[in-house]
């Protein structure tokens, strides 16, 4: 199983929300909030010298983009998508079956968002700025609902489902 990197704060605080583990949520949220600066700012950073040597330019953002198109465009979809996305997440983790799938499908919610935000901070841009945050926002808090109602669904049935431990075989006392 590959989730992404973002994915395990994620589930920290999903699983902190339900239990009421304040600490746990707020280190959770501190270690998103860190690694997402970190990603950006190397991201930036990066975006910053290849505009310095002149292969990308503002048109690189403004231009017709079909493929990314999602990134720039949060609809209903964007939360539907990651939605998904965050129960997908969450059965990995709790499921003692899951598939490698789930990592990228969790990333796309999240990656490509980031990526663009570095890229359009690196070029100025305003508008796109706001868009990549408004879908990376999108995508966070969805994967956070996602992730909690099915911790919430988890407990919910697993409080009412028998236990499947195995009997102990009955011990004799010598003598």
């Amino acid at each position: 199983m590959v989730l992404g990197p973002e994915f395990g704060p994620i589930a920290a605080m999903c699983v902190a929300a339900v239990h009421g583990r304040r600490y746990i949520a707020r280190r959770a949220a501190l270690s998103f909030v860190a690694g997402f600066a970190l990603a950006i700012s190397v991201t930036t950073a990066l975006a910053l010298i290849v505009r310095w040597l002149g292969w990308i330019d503002t048109a690189s953002l403004d231009g017709e983009r079909p493929a990314a198109g999602f990134i720039t465009e949060p609809d209903k979809w964007s939360f539907i998508v990651a939605f998904i996305a965050g129960v997908a997440g969450v059965l990995a983790l709790t499921s003692s079956k899951s598939g490698g799938l789930v990592g990228v499908f969790i990333s796309v919610t999240t990656v490509p968002a980031t990526g663009n935000l570095a890229l359009a901070i690196a070029l100025g841009n305003g508008a796109e700025i706001g868009r990549s945050l408004t879908q990376l926002g999108i995508n966070v808090v969805a994967l956070l609902l996602a992730g909690i109602a099915t911790l919430l669904v988890q407990k919910l049935v697993w409080r009412h489902v028998p236990t499947a431990r195995p009997k102990r075989a009955a011990v004799r006392e010598p003598g």
